[in-house]
């Protein structure tokens, strides 16, 4: 579910619609190169590959500086003008983590989406943070994107993954979210898991709203604490992420920002670099701030401190002017 989307549902709950005209504001940390030229760009990229060493300065700064709809032009104009694939090019000459993040960049949010999902399912084992975080924080037409990416990259429906590599009440789930949808009038079943997998998966964000206030009305405690009490283990943590992102904006961003410390990101540096990518042109604005205020220290200190190299260079950069 889209932080903007969820917020605009609980902004008119509280009687007050956004004027008509008005433009939203804009929470992200990268905003579009007035001066943008996707040809230009693309030969300086080139100039920084064939460069002694090769030049990760300047790639950092074409493509932590643009928006993901100027890189898409500039890999199309690097195919274009020079008939290789940019990201195949740029990976025979970085490494490690920078790589990783580079290659990321320059997905488009579907594939980057799907190609997480299927990295999180991918050999021994399964990490069902990452599929909980992406599942669980996406909207429908997100989810619709990125099963498209997933089948056209990897030849199987998403659907089918998650049922080979997930189980009992926690894959009914998962695959309830990957349906996307969204809509009333689903039936209602059983038990306390199927009725909590039932309602948080089958509402409109409206009325998932509209439901979360008046729970909170008819019981001691909020929704996302009966979760904790009525669910266990990798379902619990599925179901809260999703809680947590629909009973308000701003616990979605209290998830990311707990996600940046409680999933061990830098221990592995894909949880940082998964958020800071994904959300730098939705709410990363919003993730610096309450991450200081959380924890008495910016988000950029602890890069510096936990990171090195090119790595730290390219994740400031997606931190923004900040």
């Amino acid at each position: 579910m889209s932080p903007s989307t969820v917020s605009s549902s609980c902004v008119l709950l509280q009687g007050k619609a956004p004027s008509k005209g008005s433009t939203p504001p804009y929470y992200g940390t990268i905003t579009p190169d007035p001066n943008f030229s996707a040809s230009r760009d693309a030969a300086a990229l080139q100039r920084a590959i064939e460069a002694k060493g090769v030049d990760e300065s300047a790639i950092t700064e074409i493509l932590a500086r643009r928006t993901n709809a100027q890189r898409q032009q500039i890999k199309a104009a690097y195919e274009n003008d020079t008939g290789k694939d940019l990201v195949k090019t740029l990976k025979s000459v970085l490494k490690s983590h920078y790589e990783d993040t580079v290659v990321a960049l320059l997905m488009n949010p579907a594939q980057y989406d799907a190609y997480e999902l299927r990295q999180a399912m991918k050999g021994l084992g399964t990490n069902e943070k990452v599929l909980n975080e992406i599942l669980g924080t996406r909207s429908n037409h997100e989810i619709r994107l990125l099963k498209t990416a997933f089948k056209e990259a990897y030849g199987a429906e998403l659907e089918h993954n998650i049922k080979g590599d997930t189980s009992g009440h926690y894959e009914t789930a998962l695959l309830a979210l990957s349906k996307a949808l969204y809509e009333a009038g689903e039936k209602k079943i059983g038990t306390v898991y199927s009725v909590f997998i039932d309602i948080l998966t089958s509402r409109s964000e409206a009325q998932l709203c509209k439901i979360f206030k008046q729970y909170d009305k008819l019981g001691t405690q909020g929704f996302p604490k009966a979760l904790e009490h009525e669910m266990k283990g990798d379902v619990e943590d599925c179901l809260m992420t999703l809680g947590k992102c629909l009973c308000c904006n701003s616990n979605m961003v209290l998830f990311e920002c707990d996600a940046l410390t409680l999933q061990g990101a830098w221990a592995n540096c894909n949880t940082l670099t998964r958020i800071l990518v994904s959300r730098s042109e939705v709410d990363l604005k919003k993730i610096l701030q309450e991450y200081k205020r959380m924890y008495g220290k910016t988000l950029q200190e602890d890069i510096n401190v936990e990171t090195k190299g090119d790595y730290v260079k390219i994740l400031l950069a997606l931190c923004g002017d900040h």
